[in-house]
């Protein structure tokens, strides 16, 4: 059920106060984690990432200011101390923990990103909903690569992976379902994956899925 667009505000400035700091504590993160890195590919991209999450803040941090709120003083405080102890800690946890704790916390913004593309409409903020989604595959894409980076690890005989995300081409159809007004020129389709990607990411979800099993039967051996 669609909410009244006051409400709808007051809950998108919640996720957006949460997302901003949550930004700043990440991106602080990925600092030390690929600094704790030696050069490769692995560096290279979770530097990018970090670039990234930098960007999602820069905006998150505008459209906060054109609801007229702010973040909140102490979330922000306690996202940079998190962040800076994360980052450091990466320099001394090994391989393992930093990529899989990454992995976990992009599936929750992806559907963190999804919420505030439906809140926007609710709010009249039409035009922001394209933003939020396309986070939201940035998030998508993020947690993909922490996945691709622990999916295989002996320890996760122990340690469950966190449930795979829905595939991405189904963030927009997702979207369409779940805000007030799904109209077309809202939000124009964006052009459709080939069935051949479609294909490989359903096998990446089947696979990743028959791991967990795995994993959950091993430890109950």
């Amino acid at each position: 059920m669609a909410r009244d667009p006051a409400s709808a505000r007051d809950a998108l400035i919640g996720i957006l106060r949460h997302a901003y700091s949550g930004e700043r504590a990440a991106a602080l993160a990925y600092r030390g984690h690929w600094r704790s890195l030696p050069e490769g590919s692995d560096r290279a991209r979770i530097r990018e990432i970090e670039a990234e999450e930098w960007s999602h803040r820069d905006s998150i941090g505008g459209k906060l200011a054109a609801l007229g709120a702010r973040p909140g003083a102490w979330r922000e405080v306690r996202a940079a101390a998190i962040g800076r102890t994360l980052g450091a800690l990466c320099h001394v946890a090994g391989r393992f923990a930093p990529m899989y704790g990454a992995g976990r916390l992009e599936s929750g913004n992806i559907r963190e990103y999804e919420a505030a593309a439906v809140l926007a409409v609710e709010a009249g903020r039409f035009e922001w909903a394209e933003c939020f989604l396309d986070m939201a595959e940035v998030e998508w894409e993020h947690e993909r690569y922490f996945r691709s980076r622990v999916a295989d690890h002996p320890w996760l005989r122990w340690i469950s992976l966190w449930p795979a995300p829905a595939p991405k081409w189904e963030i927009r159809p997702s979207f369409r379902r779940r805000a007030a007004t799904p109209s077309e020129d809202l939000l124009p389709e964006r052009p459709k994956e080939s069935s051949r990607a479609r294909a490989a990411q359903l096998r990446e979800m089947r696979a990743a899925q028959l791991r967990e099993m795995r994993a959950a039967r091993d430890r109950m051996r």
